[in-house]
């Protein structure tokens, strides 16, 4: 008798959204397999062919002890199965030894733990879904792309906001309409708590970095021009009152081959009482239109005694009652996990290339733009700090070209000329 099809996997990081999104789908998938999801991401041509196939969540990692066996038992209290918990600083690597026979890494670290289990993973010829940013620098990228192509592994990385409805609609529709792009702006405003208490890891990034990869790739999906050049300011006020060095909020400008220049506005001191989980949307202004779009505050709104104004998404996840008193759990924000498993279980069982599948989903290539952005936004924004703080203004920019990257800074001039530009990176995006 055949074997079922079967796609293993392990979560590596189960904090807010590791333990929230992550794990809820991978218990639908684990109760009812991925056929009902397949109709929302226009992929439902599969359905016949995947709906055999079998998931399982046998893993589950985190730094703690505690947090793993947290997150294995809320996992087993939704499917009666519970994966086996690891804990450390590099758990990923036990997960690997114990299970060779591993499908899939999914990835939901801090943002700078990302490419120590992607690469991890990948050399043991184990596919990979992980949260964006895939990983902080470019040359980082380079290295995950190099060694996926070599063990022909899927690295699909977490772009949700390209599955929103709305956005699709602007993507196939509204944005030619509008005529070729001028400027816009993309913002996503965290609460407080996430700065302070939520992420004990926010000195080692900034709002842009966390947040800012949602738009950066958005825009590329939209128009799949790329950039030309950047500026980058943040500012450090609210969080260093609680001794937290880490910036409050950071702007960063990106100017693009198709002539459009784009301001990312990121923050993560929005005031607990806002009434929304996140302040978000975008607009782009065309040369024929515009388009609006209003993530925050999509026309859902209530209040009551004691509770406030309150607004909520319920486009990104939602629960679904069934018969039985289970809920489903649906969304964009699972759907962005769906597709990067289409293209696993294509890679794994009809034996198809990465090329061959690149279209279903949003990859490490893909991500190799916004690796560069936030890369060189890092730069710039630091050294702009400083000469602001120094009465010098925010002079520095980023070039990107056929040579590379490159880091424009005319308060090095008094080192010479040669020394105004710096080199970071000599291939071209």
């Amino acid at each position: 008798m055949e074997q079922p099809r079967r796609i293993k996997i392990a979560l590596v990081g189960a904090g807010m959204f590791g333990g929230d999104v992550h794990a809820r789908a991978y218990a639908d998938l684990q109760r009812f397999g991925i056929a009902g999801q397949l109709a929302r991401v226009g992929l439902d041509e599969h359905s016949r062919e995947l709906a055999p196939v079998k998931f399982d969540l046998v893993a589950v990692a985190t730094r703690s002890e505690k947090s793993a066996q947290k997150a294995a038992a809320a996992f087993k209290e939704l499917t009666g199965h519970e994966p086996r918990t690891f804990y450390g600083d590099e758990p990923w690597v036990d997960i690997l030894r114990e299970f060779p026979d591993l499908d899939v890494m999914a990835v939901a670290t801090p943002d700078h733990l990302h490419t120590q289990p992607i690469l991890a993973a990948l050399e043991k010829g184990v596919h990979v879904l992980t949260e964006k940013p895939m990983c902080l620098t470019i040359h980082e990228a380079d290295q995950i792309i190099e060694v996926a192509r070599a063990k022909n592994c899927v690295v699909a990385v977490d772009m949700h906001k390209r599955y929103d409805p709305d956005h699709l609609r602007i993507r196939d529709d509204i944005q030619n309409r509008i005529g070729a792009p001028l400027y816009g702006t993309a913002y996503l405003e965290e609460p407080l708590e996430v700065s302070t208490s939520t992420f004990k890891w926010v000195e080692s990034s900034d709002p842009f970095s966390y947040v800012g990869p949602h738009w950066t790739d958005l825009i590329w999906s939209y128009y799949r021009s790329k950039p030309v050049s950047l500026t980058a300011v943040g500012q450090k006020k609210r969080l260093i009152r609680d001794g937290i060095n880490a910036y409050d909020a950071v702007q960063v400008r990106v100017d693009f081959e198709n002539g459009m220049s784009i301001n990312f506005h990121n923050n993560w001191v929005t005031p607990a009482d806002f009434e929304g989980p996140v302040n978000q949307g975008h607009e782009i202004v065309g040369a024929d239109g515009k388009v609006e779009s209003d993530q925050q505050y999509r026309g859902f709104r209530w209040w009551n005694q004691g509770g406030g104004t309150r607004t909520s998404n319920n486009h990104f996840t939602r629960e679904v009652a069934r018969p039985d008193g289970s809920k489903g759990y649906i969304g964009y924000g699972v759907d962005s996990l769906t597709v990067g498993l289409v293209a696993i279980c294509q890679v794994k069982f009809a034996k198809a290339t990465l090329e061959s599948v690149a279209h279903l989903y949003p990859t490490a290539e893909d991500a190799r733009i916004t690796c560069a952005l936030v890369d060189a936004a890092a730069r710039v924004r630091d050294l702009n700090f400083k000469y602001m703080s120094e009465g010098k203004g925010a002079t520095v920019t980023a070039r990107f070209g056929p040579d590379g990257i490159t880091i424009v800074d005319a308060n090095r001039i008094s080192d010479g000329p040669d020394a105004v530009f710096e080199k970071i990176y000599d291939k071209p995006l």
